[in-house]
């Protein structure tokens, strides 16, 4: 099996096998708790702080200059602080009501979620053409990482259903 395929499969596997097994663990948990979702989403992005810090940067560094990895970092930045702004207003949130903020919060994070699944499968694949140990070490971070998107996710989307149903 040629590299590009093994490299394919096992990005896709990770990639989906996380947020998969993280979306099962948020359905079968009954206890809807907003604090239970904060610390997942905390603990996730600070998985993801981590990976940034102690791979993903040090690695681009090897292969570009800080200007550019500064001017991707600000992109993403702007872009979700963009993507906040337009669902404040398209949605009309109201920042004072907590579970107005929850909602917000979730459908930013699905942006967003949706925005770097993309990027997440480049940097398995570019990490795999630098060498299968930091590849195999990519893959299993995201993996973990996307765990607790996945709870994250199936939970804000029950909660969006049930508010959905009641109106």
């Amino acid at each position: 099996m040629s590299e590009i395929i093994k490299t394919t499969l096992l990005g896709l596997f990770f990639g989906t096998f996380g947020t998969t097994l993280g979306g099962i663990i948020g359905a079968l948990i009954k206890r809807q708790s907003n604090k239970f979702l904060s610390f997942i989403l905390s603990f996730a992005s600070g998985l993801m702080m981590a990976i940034i810090c102690f791979d993903l940067i040090p690695e681009a560094m090897k292969i570009s200059n800080i200007t550019k990895i500064i001017l991707g970092i600000f992109i993403g930045i702007i872009m979700m602080i963009f993507c906040d702004f337009v669902v404040e207003k398209k949605f009309k949130i109201n920042k004072n009501s907590k579970d107005n903020n929850l909602l917000k919060v979730g459908i930013v994070v699905s942006i967003g979620l949706a925005i770097h699944n993309f990027p997440e499968g480049l940097a398995i694949g570019a990490g795999f053409e630098s060498s299968i140990k930091l590849g195999l070490s990519l893959a299993i971070a995201i993996c973990l990482h996307d765990i607790p998107e996945g709870i994250f996710q199936s939970r804000h989307q029950l909660k969006i259903f049930e508010k959905i149903e009641t109106n």
